[in-house]
Order: structure tokens, then sequence, then C-alpha cells
């Protein structure tokens, strides 16, 4: 399937996502469908004098994986990958689906217990630099609804290979970010409303990021840890999502002082529900975060590219980023998103910052 030229977009990465240079050791994981992009960012990184470390998975591995995987397997993890998390430089997560669907089977608990084992090699990969990224496979693009072509076209556009000088359209999105953030810094409470969405959060005193693509290749976001407990109200999410494959439908949760309450779904309610027993901080709000990509003008089933949809926010149950000032702590960090753009807004101390056009003042 075509893609976006797999030589400029290993630049983008490797330099302005990574800043990767001599001497780096740098872990680059996807499946072989994305054989392209893998070699051509072998090419660069050996360019740069920096050594590519490629874990390539084959089609069809992570379903045999959890179909085969016992007891030892759920409630553990290699020491290796701890040791190679703890020794390598950078790392670089491509997602490549040959089946978007393929752990749609495995049982939530069973996905809930390997999540809690593998929390110690997920923490020593934070703290090096990492950024995930999207390779479009002919099941993404079905998933998406879209001819192949057409969704290659929509990965170029998402990660700004389209346009002339994609590093420079990034450093713009990031000015046009920290302008929103400069807003934002001293708002004490956010109140979101949509349909079928009442919740106030407070945020004073948390750190607002600006995700302009270093980490998240396409991003397009600026987020925060809420306090963890401050959410009250409803939420309901109105873009579906599909965490490891298992298909969310229709979500409405209610907060009291922080915690979910009461939750359903119309479909996938019993991995929602298995998800919300994962630990005690799979209850609470981890991340708010609010879209700004306007070069995603669709959801596609993928949430590296929902989350980041222009006019849209996006709060996560689970774990909190550190940075944030956030302290949650959970195995869980799954984004939940709010569509604004059939009307909706986000208000700072009462005044509307963002709404379904995007940032409230840009226009």
């Amino acid at each position: 399937m075509a893609g976006p030229d797999p030589a400029a977009f290993a630049r983008l990465l490797c330099g302005y996502c990574l800043e990767a240079g001599p001497g780096h050791q740098v872990v680059v994981r996807s499946t072989t469908l994305a054989a392209p992009l893998l070699l051509a960012l072998q090419r660069e990184l050996l360019e740069r004098e920096a050594w590519p470390l490629l874990r390539a998975e084959l089609p069809g591995q992570g379903e045999e994986w959890w179909a085969a995987a016992r007891d030892a397997h759920l409630d553990a993890f290699p020491p290796a990958e701890l040791a190679e998390a703890q020794g390598t430089d950078a790392s670089l997560v491509i997602q490549a689906p040959d089946n978007t669907r393929a752990l749609a089977g495995v049982d939530p608990a069973r996905l809930a217990r390997a999540a809690r084992a593998r929390r110690p090699v997920r923490e020593a990969g934070l703290q090096r630099r990492w950024c995930g990224t999207f390779w479009p496979t002919a099941a993404a693009a079905q998933q998406a609804g879209m001819a192949t072509a057409e969704f290659a076209d929509f990965v170029r556009r998402a990660t700004f290979l389209d346009q002339d000088d994609p590093v420079a359209a990034w450093t713009a999105l990031s000015a046009r970010q920290a302008g929103l953030i400069a807003r934002l810094a001293d708002a004490r409470e956010l109140h979101i409303e949509a349909e079928g969405t009442d919740l106030r959060l407070r945020v004073d005193g948390r750190t607002w990021v600006n995700s302009d693509g270093k980490r998240n290749m396409p991003s397009g976001e600026v987020f925060t840890g809420p306090h963890e407990d401050s959410a009250e109200g409803r939420l309901r999410v109105t873009i579906p999502s599909s965490p490891r494959g298992v298909a969310v439908e229709g979500v409405e949760l209610t907060f009291r002082e922080g915690r979910v309450a009461d939750a359903s779904a119309r479909v996938g309610e019993e991995y929602l529900l298995a998800t919300l027993e994962t630990d005690p901080g799979a209850r609470r709000l981890g991340e708010l975060g609010i879209g700004t990509n306007t070069g995603i003008d669709r959801p596609v089933g993928a949430i590296l590219f929902d989350e980041k949809i222009g006019g849209t926010v996006h709060l996560a149950l689970g774990s909190s980023y550190p940075e944030t000032g956030g302290t949650n702590e959970s195995a869980v960090h799954w984004d939940l998103i709010v569509d604004l753009r059939q009307g909706g807004t986000v208000r700072a101390d009462g005044e509307v910052v963002v709404d379904g056009a995007g940032i409230r003042g840009e226009r």
C-alpha cells in the first residue's frame, strides 16, 4: 500500500521528533507491514551515526501470543525488556496493523493483568525520549471507511508531510498551541459542555503541555492532568474508541468527587466495566486534552489521530503524565473523546476558550 514518502517521514521522525544523534541507541517497533518506513529509518539513523534497533512483529503475532500465554506471562515480564528500556536512548513505536480487531476476543481481565505486571517496563520507557506514529495499512484504511489511497493521503495531511516544509508547519502549530496554553495557565476550573456532557474539573496549579509532534506524530493537542478528586458531572463519549482492538461505543460516565460512580456503554460494556476494575486509579481521570489538528477532519478508529481532531476534547481514564503535575497512578490510560463540532464548548473560569470551530479568538 502506498503511504507517505518513507525517506521524508524518516527524516521528520529521526530529526524533529527524536533528535537522534551519534551514539544514540534507538529502538524501533512495528509490524513487517511498515517495512518501507523501517528500512528508511534504519538508513536515516545510520547516517546520523545512531544505532537502529529494529523490532519487527509478524502479522498475527500478537493474536497468537495472547492465545498461548500462560499465567506466568500475564503476571510478569521478561527482564530483557526492562533492561532494554533502561539501557537505550529513545524508542519509536509505529502502528501498522494487519487486523485492527486482532485482540477483540481476548478476555479483558487478561489484558488488565498483563498491563499491571508490565508497569515497570512502561515507566522505564517513559524516562527515555519516545515517539509513537502510524504507517497506513489496508486494515487501517478499512476501519477508517476509506479507500487505501485515500487513507494514505489522510496520513500525509495529518503528519504535514503534504507540505513543502513539514518541520516549519509543526513549528507554527506549536506556536498556536503555546498561545492557548497561555490562556489556560492561570485557569482554576474547566467546564466542558456538549450533548450529554456537563463536566467540571479543577486544573489550578497543574502544567499544560504543548504536544506539537515531538512525542506523537501526528499530534496537535494541549493537555494537562486535572485534580484527581475534582471531576463532577456527566460525560458522554461521542467518538468511538477501539482499545486493543475492542470496539467500544456509546460510553456514558458519571463522576462524583473525581471517581467514576456509574458507567455504561452501548457496545463493549463488559470491556469498559472490566477496565474500571483494573486498579483504584482506573476510575479517576489522568489527562484532559484539547485537539487542535485541523488536518485531521474525521475519526478513523485510531486514537493517535482521533484525539487530535481540531474541535474535540478528550479525557483519559487512568494514569497521569507526571510532567503535568498529575498524580494518578494506574495500568490504564484510555482516552475518551467528546466532539464539540456539533455544538459544545470548553470554558475556563466561565470564558469560552474552545468550541467546535477550534480555539476561540483565532477566527
